[in-house]
């Protein structure tokens, strides 16, 4: 388990989830009470149009022990830059990631700290997904050929509750749809990762920002980036001659 002085940064991207703000930080209030650590909590916001800011603006005020900080992008870019910029504006030396959806259950938080610092890494794994069909099988089909690509032992590279060792994250540079290779990256960097059975929650407000493209097609496309970045990373070992 990370010290008790170690700085926690939980960062949220989030487009268009006005329902699920309040409850989401309730229940990260009421996860992060047990930790003595101090902690600060990012919002992204993606480019909402709907009433986001105004849901993320009145947590602040509700809940000042959280430390909420808001990060507006001047548009909607996607969760991959909604993230790198979580990244660049975390302050703490441990960050936390998780969707603003609730299908992510904050109170899984320690479950991953307890990793660290053993770990670099913890990657939460929905065991049991509570996903519509679509959902489920496209992501089976995209796990099966990244793992074939890639030689991946990750078994849910699509959960966004993960836990990190700031260092690590903050060195990789992303690109659009690199969130779905954090696991493969961090690896590249050296990184120990380890997987964290986690629970996950049926979508209850709101709508999935997800379609086929984005679930199956262009991850594919993605795919084949990080197959060429693994393969020509550069690699060695080295001494000075004395």
């Amino acid at each position: 388990m990370i010290s008790e002085g170690t700085f926690i940064s939980i960062v949220l991207p989030v487009f268009n989830e006005e329902e699920n703000i309040e409850p989401l930080t309730e229940r990260i209030a009421e996860t992060l009470s047990a930790l003595r650590n101090p902690r600060e909590v990012v919002f992204i916001d993606d480019g909402s149009t709907d009433r986001s800011v105004a849901r993320m603006t009145a947590m602040r005020d509700k809940f000042p022990e959280l430390a909420i900080r808001i990060v507006q992008l001047d548009g909607n870019y996607g969760l991959s830059t909604a993230m790198t910029a979580g990244f660049e504006a975390a302050k703490g030396e441990v960050v936390v990631t998780l969707d603003a959806d609730l299908q992510n259950d904050p109170a899984d938080i320690p479950k991953l700290l307890e990793k660290l610092p053993e770990y670099d890494a913890a990657l939460g794994w929905r065991v049991n997904r509570r996903d519509p069909f679509l959902k489920r099988i496209s992501s089976k089909i995209a796990n099966f050929f990244r793992k074939k690509a890639l030689d991946d032992p990750i078994h849910d590279t699509g959960c966004s509750l993960k836990a990190y060792k700031a260092a690590y994250v903050k060195r990789i540079k992303m690109f659009k749809g690199m969130h779905r290779f954090l696991g493969v990256l961090l690896a590249m960097e050296g990184a120990r990762i380890t997987e964290v059975p986690v629970s996950h929650h049926p979508r209850k407000y709101g709508k999935s920002k997800y379609g086929f493209w984005n679930r199956l097609v262009s991850p594919f496309l993605d795919l084949l980036a990080v197959r060429w970045m693994k393969k020509r990373a550069i690699r060695y070992r080295a001494k000075e001659f004395k």
